[in-house]
């Protein structure tokens, strides 16, 4: 019965591509933190990313404008409809207080013009060096919702 043994390396074989196929599984698309919200304000939460495109480019601008709206509906609530909101420029830092990230943009409420700025800070993980990609579309979500609440305080709501 020569044929019937299974060899270490054979079953080694095995055991690897069990556990390759069972790691595949856990390889999902990250899910944005913060979900866009409609707005049920006066309008719609308008986001104007080109300036930010020309600054730091794809696929940064494109976090922004996916993650900036739901925020500021849900930082704003019902106040939120309406809003115009410009993004000028975003800077991702080396991480800690010495070197936070940083966005500026202008927003526009009910016609009046309001400079933004927002801070947050990022602490660098093991996991940022394997998933590099998630780890900035995260640091550009907290951002955003810095900015959001941000904006809030200025408006005194």
């Amino acid at each position: 019965m020569p044929g019937d043994v299974l060899t270490r390396r054979a079953a080694l074989i095995g055991l690897g591509a069990v556990a390759s196929a069972s790691l595949c599984a856990c390889n999902t698309m990250p899910m944005a933190g913060v979900e866009p919200v409609p707005a049920s304000g006066g309008g719609p939460i308008d986001v104007d990313t080109a300036p930010l495109v020309a600054y730091v480019g794809n696929p940064t601008a494109g976090w922004v404008q996916q993650s900036l709206p739901g925020a500021l509906a849900q930082a704003l609530g019902p106040a939120a409809g309406g809003v115009h909101v410009r993004v000028d420029t975003l800077y991702l830092g080396n991480g800690g207080p010495g070197d936070p990230d940083r966005m500026r943009g202008v927003a526009t409420v009910g016609g009046r013009s309001i400079n933004v700025r927002a801070n947050s800070t990022y602490f660098p993980s093991p996991t940022d060096q394997a998933l590099p990609e998630q780890a900035m579309q995260g640091r550009v979500q907290a951002l955003s919702a810095a900015f959001a609440y941000r904006l809030k305080r200025r408006l005194g709501a």
